[in-house]
């Protein structure tokens, strides 16, 4: 599952700084989530909090904060500009997954409005 995948690399990485700072514990993590990952955070959350009652002495009381940053698109013939979200409804669901999971190739996908 992608989300369980990107859990384990933020608890990895939030155990590197602490490490690096000299932190005994880690009481807030804030993650800005690209809107092209389209990630259930949901799901997301819940691997971030299963992964950190494997290490109670770091993450006991730790507070996650999610941040969604907005994907916008420029077109780079006319240079009109929407948002992303505007055209989910035209994309079928293989599309949608291709961009999921190489978000890089939207351009690919999407044309200007």
């Amino acid at each position: 599952m992608h989300e369980w995948a990107l859990a384990e690399g933020v608890m990895r990485t939030a155990l590197q700084v602490k490490d690096q700072e000299g932190l005994k514990n880690i009481t807030a993590i804030r993650i800005r989530v690209g809107e092209l990952q389209q990630i259930d955070l949901e799901v997301f959350e819940f691997g971030l909090k299963a992964l950190f009652q494997t290490r109670p002495e770091c993450f006991k009381n730790t507070t996650i904060e999610f941040e969604k940053e907005e994907a916008m698109l420029t077109c780079r013939v006319c240079g009109k500009s929407w948002a992303y979200r505007d055209t989910l409804s035209h994309l079928d669901r293989e599309t949608s997954e291709s961009i999921h999971f190489l978000p890089e190739t939207v351009h690919v996908y999407v044309r200007c409005p």
